[in-house]
């Protein structure tokens, strides 16, 4: 997809996810709306949060085929993101050291943590692609006012 289309889609994505959500809905309502809305818009392989509990990720809404269920401190991508708490991005999987495999096919990550008013993160939510290279600090730019949305609902 070209730069100018996948801003755009992203653009139409941040509306209509500011429109799907509403505070008055259970989070895993508002989470699942947004995981199916990000996985539909983009076509992408998995999309879904994770929830901070204890020192474990726990797999929460999500779109996609199954998933890993618990997810340690610093742990695969995820983990990672947690710990820094900042977006990262993983252009092959099979050479990020560490990483955890849910599913042979997703070849390409991005990953942002959920991060509350009190600087906090209270969930990580996680795209694969199906292919390498499928993701550009473009999108991390692109996804921040979704990520934002999501943000005040914790």
């Amino acid at each position: 997809m070209n730069k100018n289309k996948k801003e755009k889609y992203y653009k139409e994505l941040s509306e209509q996810i500011k429109a799907l959500v509403s505070i008055k809905d259970p989070i895993h309502t508002n989470l699942g709306n947004i995981s199916a809305a990000i996985k539909y818009k983009f076509n992408w392989f998995w999309v879904g949060f994770y929830k901070v509990e204890k020192q474990e990720l726990i797999l929460h809404a999500f779109q996609g085929p199954t998933a890993c269920t618990r997810i340690g401190w610093k742990k695969g991508v995820c983990g990672k993101s947690w710990h820094e708490k900042k977006p990262i991005i993983v252009n092959d999987v099979s050479l990020f050291e560490g990483h955890i495999a849910c599913n042979t096919a997703s070849k390409s990550e991005i990953v942002f943590p959920i991060i509350d008013k009190d600087g906090n993160v209270k969930f990580i939510l996680d795209i694969d692609h199906s292919e390498i290279n499928a993701f550009s600090k473009n999108d991390i730019i692109w996804m921040h006012p979704i990520i934002e949305t999501i943000s005040t609902l914790i």
